[in-house]
């Protein structure tokens, strides 16, 4: 039987993927969006920015960057739930001096956002809930809120491609 590994050295292969798997995608980097990790539970974080302001009067945040970080939420929570296993037994080394390549992210089939109420000049997250995940299809419910969980801004439903397995 093989003794467990150090919880430090989990941890920072956790952290490894996870700072993978969210360098991988652009949009992230440019709306600044993060993600808060609890074992195998994820919060994405979109720190507030004037740049993100869609409409000045009230202001608000702007509707496509709130679908955004939805649908961003959704597709690293897919993937983090879809290579949990092969992160957990090591399997997928995420060192960035490894060259490994990173594996394919799902593909979005459709996207539909609840707009609830106005997204205000704050901080904002955003935590996915996997409705269904097979081997070719993932159905996944994300709810974003401000200052109070139960006072949602915005909630979405997503349908996705899982990337097949090598």
């Amino acid at each position: 039987m093989r003794r467990p590994e150090p919880v430090q050295v989990v941890k920072q292969r956790r952290d490894a993927a996870l700072r993978a798997l969210v360098d991988g995608v652009p949009y992230i980097q440019y709306l600044g969006v993060t993600f808060d990790r609890r074992g195998d539970e994820l919060t994405g974080v979109l720190p507030f920015d004037e740049k993100l302001i869609g409409n000045p009067l009230l202001p608000a945040l702007h509707g496509g960057v709130t679908a955004a970080f939805m649908e961003m939420t959704a597709v690293i929570t897919l993937s983090w739930s879809y290579l949990w296993e092969d992160i957990e037994n090591g399997s997928l080394d995420f060192d960035p001096g490894g060259g490994v390549r990173m594996p394919r992210l799902p593909k979005t089939v459709d996207f539909s956002v609840d707009y609830l109420r106005s997204g205000l000049p704050r901080d904002a997250y955003a935590r996915a809930r996997i409705n269904r995940s097979g081997r070719r299809y993932a159905s996944v419910h994300v709810e974003g809120w401000q200052d109070n969980r139960d006072r949602l801004f915005a909630q979405a439903t997503g349908h996705f491609v899982m990337p097949q397995r090598r």
